[in-house]
């Protein structure tokens, strides 16, 4: 009685640590580059917004242009809606979008547009949208925006490029599209994202059909809820060995759609 019990807690333990992985490991997460921690109050409702239809996303607040992330070290992600704290033991910017599924930029400036244009690096923002690039992650930018950074129109006291930088930065936009970079205006970056995501995960729909026998059959050890709920049943019917570990949540999973269990052989 006492090693079932055990074996009992520890499937549920399993189960749990399991999901709790596989949640933060198939969420999509996407990353915000933000010019300073201000920057980011308007998009409150947009976060929300991702967060309701199971989108991570991560903050990133520039206090300069290169700040500290030249340095050697790590960048810490606590999950969905946190900060990632720039120091001088932050990675490389060229890293970070292997960690994510689409970078934006809700705001871009002139310098900074030239620089991915012309494949330069030299900036965090340039850096990490080379990078993505070259990865195939989507870039989207804001593009509603005055091509004037943040601290320069606090500095200069003017809100926008004179008519010759407005027409150099408005070529420059139409160059970042020509590079695969998506410019959407900024209230709907959230929206634009969802539905990019969506898109790209159901893209693989030429993949084959799991055969009756790989839906029918669980071989394993331990069968979780979340190996129940990602089959396709061909029959009512799940075949498992004897000695496999059900957790309870797998069982209640399985009696909702309606699938008896048959032990088959041994382990």
């Amino acid at each position: 009685m006492d090693a079932d019990l055990k074996a009992m807690i520890e499937s549920i333990a399993r189960e749990i640590v399991s999901t709790w992985k596989k949640e933060n490991a198939s969420s999509p997460r996407v990353l915000f580059i933000f010019c300073d921690s201000t920057a980011h109050e308007p998009f409150a409702d947009q976060f929300i917004l991702l967060q309701n239809h199971g989108i991570c996303h991560d903050l990133l607040f520039l206090d300069g242009e290169t700040s500290s992330w030249l340095g050697m070290s790590r960048v810490e992600c606590a999950g969905s809606g946190k900060v990632i704290a720039a120091d001088e033991y932050a990675p490389a910017p060229l890293e970070l979008p292997k960690e994510y599924d689409a970078i934006i930029v809700p705001e871009i400036d002139l310098d900074n547009a030239a620089r991915v244009v012309a494949g330069l690096k030299g900036t965090i923002k340039a850096e990490v949208i080379f990078s993505a690039l070259v990865l195939n992650k989507p870039v989207i930018i804001g593009e509603d925006v005055p091509g004037l950074k943040r601290a320069d129109r606090r500095t200069l006291k003017t809100v926008a490029l004179p008519p010759a930088y407005q027409k150099l930065f408005q070529r420059y936009m139409n160059e970042l599209r020509e590079l695969g970079i998506d410019t959407v205006p900024q209230k709907n970056i959230a929206e634009f994202v969802i539905r990019k995501l969506n898109a790209a995960r159901r893209a693989p729909e030429h993949s084959p059909a799991p055969t009756p026998e790989e839906t029918s059959t669980f071989t394993g050890k331990l069968l979780t809820a979340d190996w129940v709920k990602r089959q396709n049943f061909s029959e009512n019917i799940l075949h498992v060995r004897q000695g496999t570990i059900l957790s309870p949540l797998a069982l209640d999973v399985l009696k909702e759609k309606g699938i008896q269990i048959r032990y088959t052989g041994r382990r």
